[in-house]
């Protein structure tokens, strides 16, 4: 089987589908894409991907994009040698439950501080004209920048971005006190691997402090860093603040 994953380093989405195939040991290659740059966009990359968006996978020719697809798909075809899908199937559909309100909650919130605080200040020295232009050219994400503006989100959104994240964490605190833990379903499962990439990213603006009061997410982020696909899913580049170096004078 051969893998080739489009993805671009920073992205969150990129990064579960990253973890996925790390942790189940298959051999990829990747085709780095450069977002702000815009080779999303590209006729080529929107002839395998209309959504316009990262990540996509190759397998042998065959095109599957969506992250959360992706990691369900990887775990259908390579169930071997670790299976990130419970085989209960109740414990199947609380797993699935759990992709769509991670997909739906902290998937969604962690981009009002990402773009606000990563990217809002190159939008800021585009013209109105140049930033409406790049606006629109983006399928999925038109409206989103469009709200967002030149000037970022207001402070209510970012607010309301904060309080959906904390939600999060208390359900994920519940959650493993559901299970038993140490993971949201007791075994390693996609859930977990959904949601890492947005305590990274959170943890990686500064923020790692909202979740220290919740022990059991606190221990939970300790063993998805301490996994052996970490290290290698977050290679050097990967962070905001690695490409951003505004991000660390400002922490």
């Amino acid at each position: 089987m051969a893998f080739k994953l489009y993805n671009a380093p920073q992205s969150t989405c990129s990064q579960r589908v990253r973890f996925t195939l790390n942790a189940k040991k298959l051999p990829f290659s990747e085709v780095k894409l450069d977002l702000l740059a815009g080779d999303q966009l590209k006729r080529d990359y929107l002839a395998l991907n209309p959504n316009g968006v990262v990540p996509t996978l190759d397998h042998d020719g065959a095109i599957v994009f969506d992250s959360s697809v992706i990691m369900e798909y990887l775990d259908e075809i390579a169930p071997e040698p670790t299976d990130f899908t419970p085989h209960d199937p109740v414990k199947r559909a609380r797993m699935r439950a759990l992709l769509h309100f991670i997909d739906e909650m902290p998937a969604a919130a962690v981009r009002v501080p990402t773009f606000n605080l990563a990217f809002q200040p190159r939008f800021a020295a585009m013209s109105e004209e140049d930033f409406v232009a790049f606006a629109e050219s983006k399928p999925l994400r038109r409206e989103f920048m469009l709200a967002m503006g030149r000037k970022g989100f207001p402070q209510k959104d970012m607010d309301d971005a904060l309080a959906r994240l904390r939600r999060t964490y208390e359900r994920m605190d519940a959650e493993i006190e559901k299970s038993g833990g140490p993971w949201l379903l007791g075994d390693l499962s996609l859930a977990d691997i959904a949601v890492m990439p947005a305590l990274v990213r959170m943890a990686d603006l500064g923020r790692e402090g909202d979740w220290q009061d919740l022990l059991r997410v606190k221990r939970w982020f300790e063993n998805i860093r301490a996994h052996p696909a970490f290290a290698p899913t977050y290679y050097p580049g990967s962070l905001l603040t690695e490409r951003f170096p505004h991000l660390r004078k400002a922490g």
